[in-house]
């Protein structure tokens, strides 16, 4: 057993940050003595590794408590998927160094702004998040995908983005329109019976996503011409509003 003074020594968190990780319930101590100190053993230095390396990836507090104590948080799997996204945050980082230290040798030659884009680092994490945090959508995804043969989920992504070729046929339209607007709902209908229920606050969240750039934009773009992302994305604010 460790003290909270040998626990912010060995891990560099000071102890006002440990007082303060036990009094919102995201470390408590393994106990405390008949003092009031605070005593640690291995598994809460465990929990508080998972707690770092999350922090290190920028995950609030909250989120880091909502994550860790899930019934069926796998920390195999969590440590697997914070290795990628740390290896994802590296590369980013030395990209940005040679950025800069091309900058410095040769100037600013081009306006290049590619090596500050972290779509794809913001896209992993979410999905990882929605795994970890197992939110209510996500289980029912998990119910209703799981059973589906690979014939039925080839069909049903099939018909799911033939959903966004129709909203690049409607491109021209102003996306407050009734027809582009009915193709939203046909949109939420069409998650909500496939997928997880759809909620307007749920959707609006996949509007956002749909044109924040990365595969999805990339998919949806694909299925129904440049630009289908960002004016399904604009259909969708319209409706949820």
């Amino acid at each position: 057993m460790m003290t909270v003074n040998e626990v912010s020594k060995l891990t560099g968190v000071s102890i006002r940050t440990l007082r303060y990780y036990d009094t919102i319930g995201l470390l408590p101590p393994t106990e405390y003595t008949e003092s009031g100190y605070r005593m640690y053993d291995d598994t809460a230095l465990e929990r508080l590794q998972q707690i770092l390396l999350f922090k290190e990836l920028e995950f609030p507090l909250k989120e880091i408590k909502n994550i860790i104590d899930a019934p069926d948080f796998d920390k195999n799997k969590a440590l697997e998927q914070q290795i990628e996204l740390l290896t994802m945050k590296k590369e980013h980082l030395e990209n940005l160094i040679t950025f800069a230290r091309g900058i410095k040798l040769l100037g600013v030659k081009k306006m290049d702004f590619t090596v500050f884009d972290t779509k794809k680092i913001d896209e992993y994490a979410q999905r990882a998040k929605e795994q970890w945090g197992k939110t209510k959508e996500y289980k029912e995804f998990e119910e209703k995908t799981g059973n589906w043969s690979e014939e039925q989920q080839q069909g049903i992504i099939e018909n799911f983005m033939q959903i966004f070729a129709e909203f690049g046929k409607m491109i021209t339209l102003d996306p407050s329109g009734e027809e582009v607007q009915l193709q939203v709902k046909k949109l939420q209908e069409y998650i909500s019976e496939h997928f997880y229920e759809c909620k307007k606050e749920v959707l609006a969240g996949l509007g956002k996503m749909y044109s924040g750039g990365g595969e999805f934009t990339e998919n949806i773009d694909k299925a129904g011409g440049k630009g289908t992302a960002e004016f399904t994305a604009r259909a969708i604010e319209i409706y949820c509003s």
